[in-house]
């Protein structure tokens, strides 16, 4: 039988041993909450089970979790964020004119000097970045982590949260702005 045609079947009875650790890696990264990604987990598994026959074999056991709890994870930041709606604010844009949509330079948070990004390599100081980090609202937390730290493209981003890309750089800048503004009082200006 050839690669193409060989059809993937589920065995839910391995799902744990085989699947638990890496469903779980994948949604702490995204909602950094150990409570919350041991649950969005538990739901996929569930949710698994009550879909299993319309599983086609097309895709590995592991490829159709994975699909399952990126649903989980963007219907839990829908949840979170449907009591904030869904309004885009533009402060930091131009709004009209030929720089429509380009930011405001003196608005964008501006780089530190070479010495800080030496200091970075310190470890209270990392500690400090992953406190300030944690104080932000949720998703921008998520958002920061995922374009900045772990590198995601924009296009991935704004289609696993269902945002516009306009809207992640705004959340980006506010991101950058609070972490900017905690390290100074919480670091810098000890």
């Amino acid at each position: 039988m050839s690669e193409k045609l060989k059809v993937n079947t589920l065995n839910p009875d391995n799902w744990i041993d085989n699947y638990a650790d890496y469903l779980f890696n994948y949604a702490i990264a995204r909602v950094n909450n150990y409570d919350i990604a041991k649950d969005l987990v538990q739901e996929t598994f569930f949710a698994g089970l009550k879909s299993a026959k319309n599983f086609e074999g097309k895709s590995t056991e592991r490829t159709w979790l994975i699909s399952i709890l990126k649903r989980k994870i963007i219907d839990y930041y829908r949840k979170i964020n449907s009591k904030k709606g869904q309004a885009e604010v533009r402060m930091s844009f131009y709004d009209d004119g030929d720089n429509e949509g380009n930011w405001i330079e003196e608005r964008v948070p501006q780089s530190w000097d070479s010495t800080t990004e030496k200091d970075i390599e310190n470890d209270e100081l990392k500690l400090q970045i992953d406190s300030c980090i944690n104080k932000l609202p949720e998703k921008y937390a998520l958002v920061f982590r995922m374009k900045t730290i772990q590198g995601f493209e924009t296009e991935d981003i704004c289609k696993e949260l269902d945002i516009t890309a306009s809207n992640l750089w705004v959340i980006i800048h506010r991101a950058r702005t609070q972490l900017r503004d905690c390290l100074e009082k919480n670091w810098f200006n000890k």
